[in-house]
């Protein structure tokens, strides 16, 4: 197995128990303090990671290029509105509905990846695509 793969699952198994401890965490709180509330954890863990990184030798940190800043910059800002606008829904909506929605996102990373990014779209891509889009249809009038 591939070690993105293995990653990638990872990543996908983590996202889903934040989004079940967020839904527990929103009862009697708003959406906006919740996200505060994470994004200082998360910001927390980051420094913690590349501090152990650092200090092992592991990791150096890396001059950056002026367009390097600017597609973080921009990365910072569509996460942080993203991350907003996800627990505004969670804490109006069903978790399994308002992740899968979430989700979706794959449809666009996969639309803006072949405009911006000059991927290619193969035919197994599109379906897949179309899969996920017709799975978003069923779930979201379910």
């Amino acid at each position: 197995m591939h070690a993105w793969l293995v990653y990638a699952l990872l990543a996908a198994l983590c996202a889903a128990l934040a989004t079940v401890f967020a839904k527990i965490g929103l009862s009697g709180i708003d959406s906006l303090t919740v996200t505060g509330i994470r994004s200082v954890v998360m910001t927390g863990l980051v420094l913690l990671f590349l501090l152990l990184l650092y200090t092992t030798g592991s990791w150096r940190p890396y001059v950056l290029k002026p367009g390097n800043y600017l597609y973080i910059v921009l990365s910072g800002i569509a996460g942080a509105v993203s991350w907003i606008l996800f627990f505004k829904a969670l804490k109006l909506g069903e978790a399994s509905k308002v992740a899968f929605i979430d989700r979706s996102s794959i449809l666009f990373v996969l639309i803006i990846s072949i405009i911006l990014l000059g991927e290619k779209p193969t035919p197994l891509k599109i379906f897949g695509g179309l899969l996920i889009f017709v799975g978003l249809i069923m779930i979201s009038i379910s």
